[in-house]
């Protein structure tokens, strides 16, 4: 989580964002299913589906590179990711409720960060985060009392 410098609003700014190890490994991959493509150009199914996973991890990091920040919030609205890389600033009163959904299958547990509004759900991972999807929520649900004071 970042702090941001306070300029907005009566307190500081909080922003989650993807770590950067993330958009590197997925480059990186990208390459290296691009380097798998090269050769096996004698077997046009493999090289097909090569190049579809060099390409949408190729996707995969640019969208982590053009929108690291996937939330931020201040102590009027939040702003989230909303589609690829565009950014949906929503004010405290449009945000019906956020809360952390956590599912258990088989030996793996996951948790995602919801954030529901007047027409929208968005749904942040810990990837997305870099942070605990409850310490979000919680940051969030502080900033969210705040701005209704």
């Amino acid at each position: 989580m970042d702090e941001g410098n306070g300029d907005e609003g009566n307190g500081a700014e909080r922003r989650w964002r993807v770590p950067l190890a993330q958009p590197v490994v997925k480059a990186v991959t990208a390459v290296a299913f691009a380097v798998v493509a090269a050769s096996s150009l004698d077997d046009p199914p493999f090289l097909l589906l090569a190049l579809v996973a060099a390409g949408g991890l190729a996707a995969l990091a640019l969208r982590d590179a053009i929108a690291p920040v996937r939330v931020a919030a201040d102590d009027d609205a939040v702003t989230v990711v909303s589609g690829y890389a565009g950014r949906r600033r929503v004010p405290w009163p449009s945000v019906r409720e956020i809360r952390v959904d956590e599912r258990r299958r088989l030996l793996h547990r996951t948790r995602l960060l919801e954030i529901e509004t007047d027409d929208d759900l968005y749904l942040f991972s810990a990837f997305d985060l870099g942070a605990d999807v409850r310490d979000a929520a919680g940051e969030l649900e502080r900033l969210r009392a705040r701005a209704d004071r």
